[in-house]
């Protein structure tokens, strides 16, 4: 069959992806994914100009949290039958148009309606791996998926630095205005530069691919390994972050400035990201699996440790980051193996069941906590991820593939 102009030339574009391409990808990915925590650290600012309290304001990211999961369920696997580049410009002109909204809203209703519109729109990271991945030609999968996660886990770090800082000096609105600067800036660049991404899938109906996600996940061992073992190491991670304040102001008596500069810790995450990908595409998924897994568990036993002195903390959090994030590099570097065709899919996937663990983690922590204190809390965070040491690592292929799949290519 001859392929059209457009697709001649999509076909081409995917045989190597430039530095200059997967630093745009990275930096998409650090704009698109500060949107998701704007809020948490203006919730003070916000309650005092609508006129309500501390806790009402807390709808607010809680909206934005439900929207980025529905987002991931329902939005991603579009990337398996739809030309990616048109869904990530579409999906960011929408954010950039949600976050307007929200820096124009009245009422708490209006600006938590805003934020849930930001979260559903906002997974576009999760479209720009397996892109970046398909304009790699498959290649080097670990180290591709590695750098666009370190540029995601800057956008985290930055958002909430950013946010807290300008708010505090121009008001919260304007940190909506200047995510929506951002948001069109890097939006033309995308509009220039990205190439066409034709879907490597055959269209179909949109029920019908919500519906092959269960098969998805219990047709391949792969698949599911990679989905529970996320789904417990989701859950120490989550256990830990929303208990985390609690000790630090209990113990140590530290502020809420202090603990939300204690999150920068975990910059050391997004350096070590690229490396965790390497780390993937030289000795393979299981060896990856065994050592980053094993870093979080590592993580979790010296934060046992934390109320006796704070380093504890300092050294258990770069420990468990490390651990958890580079776990996320092998992990998607593992599902990108896979047919491409289900890529997008295979995301939703994994993110899905990831976010499942990290809600129920930060629900079971703040239990613990009040009935057990920190002891309780580390011990939940050490059996979830030594119970996902053994799925994550036998469920992985021992070495990675020499070379990718003939079915693997995108764009055939």
């Amino acid at each position: 069959m001859r392929r059209s102009g457009e697709a001649e030339r999509a076909l081409d574009s995917v045989n190597v992806l430039t530095r200059r391409m997967t630093l745009l990808l990275a930096v998409t990915c650090a704009v698109t994914s500060s949107n998701i925590y704007l809020a948490q650290p203006m919730l003070a600012l916000v309650a005092r100009e609508l006129h309500v309290s501390d806790g009402a304001v807390g709808i607010v990211p809680t909206a934005t949290q439900v929207g980025y999961a529905l987002g991931i369920l329902l939005l991603v696997p579009l990337g398996d039958v739809r030309n990616r580049r048109g869904l990530i410009l579409s999906m960011m002109a929408a954010t950039t148009i949600a976050l307007a909204a929200a820096a124009l809203a009245t009422s708490l209703a209006w600006l938590a309606v805003a934020g849930f519109a930001i979260g559903l729109l906002t997974p576009i990271p999760q479209l720009v791996l397996p892109l970046g991945v398909a304009l790699a030609g498959g290649k080097r999968r670990g180290r591709v998926v590695g750098v666009l996660q370190a540029g995601l886990l800057v956008g985290l770090l930055a958002s909430r630095a950013y946010a807290g800082a300008l708010g505090q000096l121009l008001g919260w609105r304007d940190v909506y205005w200047c995510s929506v600067l951002m948001m069109i800036g890097v939006g033309l660049v995308l509009l220039r530069a990205l190439p066409s991404a034709p879907a490597s899938a055959n269209a179909a109906r949109y029920p019908a691919l919500l519906g092959s996600l269960p098969t998805l996940l219990v047709s391949s061992r792969l698949v599911r390994g990679v989905c529970l073992s996320g789904l417990l190491i989701g859950l120490a991670f989550g256990a830990f972050w929303n208990t985390l304040s609690f000790v630090l102001q209990r113990d140590y008596g530290f502020g809420p400035a202090v603990v939300g500069l204690f999150g920068l810790v975990a910059a050391a995450s997004a350096a070590a990201s690229p490396m965790a990908g390497r780390l993937a595409d030289r000795f393979g998924g299981r060896i990856g699996q065994l050592a980053l897994v094993s870093t979080a568990i590592a993580g979790w036993l010296v934060l046992v440790l934390g109320p006796q002195w704070i380093g504890w903390f300092l050294i258990g959090t770069v420990l468990l980051d490390i651990g958890v994030w580079g776990n996320q590099v092998v992990n998607q570097a593992m599902l990108f193996s896979l047919d491409a065709t289900h890529h997008s899919r295979l995301n939703t996937l994994y993110f899905f069941t990831r976010f499942l663990g990290i809600a129920a983690g930060s629900a079971l922590g703040a239990q613990l906590w009040t009935a057990h204190g920190w002891g309780g809390v580390s011990l939940l965070g050490v059996i979830a991820a030594t119970v996902a040491l053994p799925i994550a690592a036998l469920s992985a292929p021992r070495r990675a593939p020499r070379r990718i799949a003939r079915s693997e290519p995108a764009h055939r």
